[in-house]
């Protein structure tokens, strides 16, 4: 008896080792979104704009997303939504920030998955959206920048240094004293 106990625990030991050490990741399935390709309507250059996607995973194995990577710095990802997984059958929204302050005009922008899909390396998302110039004052580059700055309350300049600096050096400058006021 006590021999079938111990012989019976082992067996169950190398199950358990042998199905823990199962990779997910090789193991394929298929993904469906919601409204894929959007096309929404105007908004004023400088507005944010929210948008979600449904990600359903319609497979039998766990949809595991290892990456997202977006066609602009102007999009970002919810925080803790780099990777993640969503079991088979059920589904996810995905939540993206678009910051509309860089672009004027029609812009079309793609938001890249990479996972463990059965018939592709990546999926894409993808949306298009016009940004309008407000009529009164359109900001250009440098002042939207610079608002954005003072709207994080100056911690960047303590951080990276003041804008105005020249930010690079040329050769001549090694033959410069540093007594020289130039």
């Amino acid at each position: 008896m006590k021999y079938s106990y111990i012989s019976y625990c082992f067996i169950v030991g190398v199950i358990f080792i042998f199905t823990s050490c199962v990779d997910l990741s090789k193991r394929k399935t298929t993904m469906e979104v919601e409204d894929n390709e959007r096309h929404y309507y105007p908004i004023l250059a400088g507005q944010q704009k929210d948008l979600s996607f449904r990600l359903k995973n319609v497979g039998k194995n766990p949809l595991m997303i290892t990456d997202i990577i977006t066609s602009c710095g102007c999009l970002k990802v919810d925080e803790g939504a780099g990777a993640f997984t969503v079991p088979p059958g059920k589904e996810r929204l995905l939540t993206l920030s678009y910051n509309s302050a860089k672009n004027i005009g029609y812009v079309k922008h793609y938001i890249t998955l990479y996972g463990n899909f059965e018939d592709a390396l990546y999926k894409e998302l993808v949306f298009d959206i016009n940004v309008v110039p407000n009529a009164m004052y359109t900001k250009d580059y440098e002042e939207l920048y610079s608002d954005d700055i003072k709207g994080q309350g100056g911690f960047k300049e303590f951080v990276d240094g003041d804008a105005s600096n020249k930010g690079y050096y040329m050769d001549e400058d090694f033959s410069k004293s540093i007594h020289d006021n130039k």
